[in-house]
Formats: structure tokens, sequence, C-alpha cells
């Protein structure tokens, strides 16, 4: 069994050769090792080169004395640790307070008794080693705590931004769904409309030809409404008014799309569905700014087969990766001029492809904006994690994201990305999910 003395430094600091050369032969019989050092200068060169694990310090000495070196010693974060104990002829109270007061831990009254020597060593290298276990599992203890903490913390920010996307995902839906019956209603009476319409015209030219000259009141009401351009103009009307009809049901289908209630129960889908609805809801923010023209969305599909999946939480993977990339197109912009950007438009590149074993969908997403450093890239998928301003991201969009492709879908999620040239992100998916 090891003893506290074995491999234990103790420095004996005296200016007398007979008093160095008594107490290192008592420690070395005793099995400790021992350094000297006859005055404090090489003292403190010592423990500088070589810390000890205790110190015997005499009290007066030419040069600095003992109460000096204490003092720097105490004063220096690597050595205030170290115990030491006075050795002193002197057995005033005022010279033992002066010395507690500086930190020493205890005092050796000369000329030495071994046995008191040798005890109050034991006792002091002792009690430095409990100190020094009981703050290694104090700091162990502390962060494990302090891990346990964060992941808590992380586990209950993560269930509310769930709870959150949840409830906004059957907000979603329940006004699409309000939204389909009054549009409805308009998409099915702009036929008969535009029927109506043409009777109303059909007439207004019967009228015309049989009284090619009407009453003076009827002409000038014909010249102030401008039939001839009404008649030119009703067409183009009813065709925008069909397109913004065309519009809303695609946004609304979008929305159901992208907010479908199957998020505990797995489904057969069209991954270039889910891509194309997220694109839609995001429309208005890849259209042009005052800062910047629209940003260019270049799709490169291929032919996929349906792949089983929860469809919900996986188009809110790419709802967050898309929306990454155009906040990274923005800023990528922030200095840069219009012809600057025309030069080098900004852009997102979606590619989709099947595996070589066929097994699995690899969908890429890249865009040419302001690019990650490796640091940020090691770090992107980390619970609270976030390159964004106070206020404007919680850091759990890309954990999540990294939860709904491994541990739901049992797929892979890779980035590859360098500073002032863009981001890509690489996911695979099972074509056959059986993590759920």
């Amino acid at each position: 069994m090891t003893t506290i003395q074995e491999n234990s430094l103790i420095l004996v600091v005296d200016d007398s050769y007979t008093n160095l050369l008594i107490i290192s032969d008592l420690l070395k019989y005793s099995g400790f090792d021992v350094s000297i050092a006859s005055d404090g200068e090489s003292a403190l060169q010592q423990v500088e080169c070589k810390p000890p694990d205790l110190i015997l310090l005499d009290l007066v000495m030419p040069g600095i004395d003992g109460f000096e070196i204490c003092k720097r010693l105490k004063s220096n974060p690597t050595t205030s640790d170290i115990p030491v104990i006075f050795m002193t002829g002197m057995a005033d109270t005022d010279s033992k307070v002066k010395g507690f007061e500086l930190g020493a831990v205890d005092y050796i009254i000369k000329p030495f008794q071994a046995t008191e020597v040798l005890a109050r060593l034991k006792t002091h290298l002792q009690l430095r080693n409990l100190t020094k276990t009981l703050e290694f599992r104090v700091a162990a203890k502390t962060s494990e705590l302090t891990k346990a903490l964060a992941e808590l913390q992380a586990s209950q920010a993560q269930l509310v931004q769930k709870e959150k996307m949840s409830a906004l995902g059957n907000l979603v839906a329940g006004v699409a769904h309000e939204i389909n019956n009054p549009l409805g209603f308009i998409a099915g009476n702009l036929q008969p409309a535009i029927e109506h319409i043409q009777d109303l015209l059909h007439i207004i030219d019967l009228y015309q030809s049989y009284y090619p000259q009407p009453i003076p009141e009827l002409q000038a009401e014909i010249s102030d409404i401008d039939l001839d351009f009404i008649r030119d103009d009703l067409p183009s009307l009813i065709a925008s008014m069909q397109e913004g009809v065309l519009r809303i049901r695609d946004i609304t289908t979008s929305l159901r799309t992208f907010s479908r209630g199957d998020k505990d129960r797995q489904v057969l889908c069209n991954i270039h569905d889910c891509i194309n609805s997220t694109l839609i809801i995001l429309k208005h923010r890849l259209k042009s700014t005052a800062n910047r023209p629209d940003i260019q969305v270049i799709k490169n599909y291929a032919k996929l087969p349906l792949i089983q999946c929860f469809s919900g939480p996986l188009n809110q993977v790419f709802m967050n990766i898309l929306a990454n990339s155009i906040d990274a197109i923005d800023e990528s912009n922030y200095g840069r001029t219009l012809e600057n950007i025309l030069a080098n438009p900004n852009k997102i590149d979606i590619q989709t492809n099947l595996s070589e074993d066929g097994n699995s969908v690899i969908i890429e997403i890249k865009d040419n904006g302001v690019g990650m450093s490796p640091t940020t890239q090691e770090k992107i998928f980390e619970h609270l994690f976030t390159t964004k301003a106070v206020g404007q991201g919680t850091g759990l969009g890309l954990s999540i994201v990294k939860e709904i492709i491994i541990v739901k879908h049992g797929g892979n999620i890779e980035v590859n990305s360098v500073v002032g040239k863009g981001s890509e992100f690489v996911i695979t998916l099972p074509i056959n999910n059986k993590n759920g």
C-alpha cells in the first residue's frame, strides 16, 4: 500500500549547512525525496522549476527572510497551495501569528525533535492530499451537474420548440382550411361570371349593330366610361383574378402539405412535394428587396420513388435549412453593390439523387451565402448554438434538424462550407425508414 510520504518532495530552506544536513538525512531515511536551498533566491527558483509537495522554511535568513518567501509563494496561484512549515528558534507569539497570517500551516521549534518533525510533515501532506482529492471530486461533480443542467435546459427548450411548431402547424392547417372555403366559392363563380360578362357584351354588340347612332345622353355615358377600353380590359381582369385564385390555392396546398398531421406516424411521401411546398411558403423571402434582386432557386430533381417518412417533421427540416440559406445570402450581400450581386447572382441549388445502392435518397441544398468557419461547422448541430443576434435565433433549428434526420429517420446529414463561398447541406434518407 502506498504511504503518504512516498514520492513526496520536501524542499528544506535554511542558511545553516548543519541544519540542512540533519533535516535532509532524517527525511531521506524516512522515505521522502528531498531538495535543499541555503537562501531565499535559490529556494524560489527551485520552487518555480520543480514545485515541492511541502516546504520546511527557516524564518531568519540573510537577504530574503522566511516571511518574504512565504508571502511570495502564497501570492502566486501556482504555488499558493504548497504547505509551508516554518522552522524557527524563536518561540515568540508575534512571529508565529505573522507566519500564520502569511499562509504558513505550522511551525517547528529548533532544535528539532525527529518524531515531531515527521508527525507534522505527514499530517500536512495527508491534509494536502485530501484537499486535492476533494477539489478533484468537487470539480468532477460540478462538471457532471453543469453538463446535466445544460442537457436538461436544452431538452426543455427543445420540447417547448416542438410544442410551438406543433401549435403553429395546427394553426396553419386551420387557416389554410378556412381560406379554402371562400377561395372555392370565388373559383367556382369566376367561370359563370365570365359567361355572364360575355353575354352582356354580346347584348351591347347587338344594340350597337341595330342602333349605331344612340341618343346623345347614351353616347355621352359610353364616352365617359370608355366602353371600348372596358371591353378590352375585362378579359385581362378576369385572367388576373383566376391567376390570383390559383396562386392562393398553391399557397394553401403548400401550407397543408407543410403542416400535415402525421408527425407521429409514417406515410409514403414525394420528397419533391415537401421541398416545393416549403419553397412556396418562403417565396416572399426569395423575392427581390431594396438591397438585392431575387434569389434564384435552381432545382435539379432526379426521378425518385416515394419514401416512407414523417412528412411533417421532414418539412420542418427543409424549412430550417432553406431559411438559413436565405439568411446566409442576405448576410453575404452586406456591403456589396447591385452590380456586384448581378455579376455573381444569389442562388440556392437543390439537387436530388438516388443512392448507388438504390436504398436511399440524397438531397443536396447549396447556397452561395456568407459561409461558415470550421469552428462554426463543428458546432452548428449542437443544442442552443446560434450565430444569429439575440432575439433572432433560438439555437434549436439545426439541432432539431439533426434529430429528425438521424434519430427519427435513420438518415444522415453533413455540412460543407467555405467562408465567403457558401454552404452545402447533404441529407441522406432511407427509402424504407425502420426507425418509426
